[in-house]
């Protein structure tokens, strides 16, 4: 997938997006019930859509959506970086092996001594 580009200004990058008004649910009384103040951006070339009912701006709510679209490409873009093998050092697996065969003497002297004279 490559990397998404956006404008650097607000207004380019709305001329980019379909915006949708409507109104907001929850807490907020009448003037909640009444205004459309929540903003819902929908951004084209990629299909992203972000929705800001949080403030009873609509101009506020649409400046969030504009910060979360751009956090939300961010987090598109973002590629972890390669990881870089290495190698384990010959003293280190000796002593693993060492310490493997003491604790396999270790459990062999936990067996029962087996009877000869039968």
């Amino acid at each position: 997938m490559e990397k998404i580009e956006l404008p650097e200004s607000d207004e380019k990058l709305l001329e980019e997006c379909d915006m949708d008004t409507f109104r907001s649910s929850g807490k907020g009384g009448q003037h909640v019930n009444t205004t459309d103040s929540a903003v819902r951006l929908t951004h084209r070339p990629t299909g992203i859509v972000v929705v800001c009912r949080q403030e009873r701006s609509q101009h506020q709510n649409r400046d969030i959506c504009i910060k979360r679209l751009r956090e939300k490409v961010a987090q598109l873009n973002y590629r972890p970086p390669k990881r870089i093998k290495t190698r384990v050092p010959k003293g280190v697996k000796r002593e693993r092996l060492e310490k493997k065969s003491q604790l396999s003497n270790k459990k062999r002297l936990r067996a029962k001594p087996k009877n000869f004279d039968e």
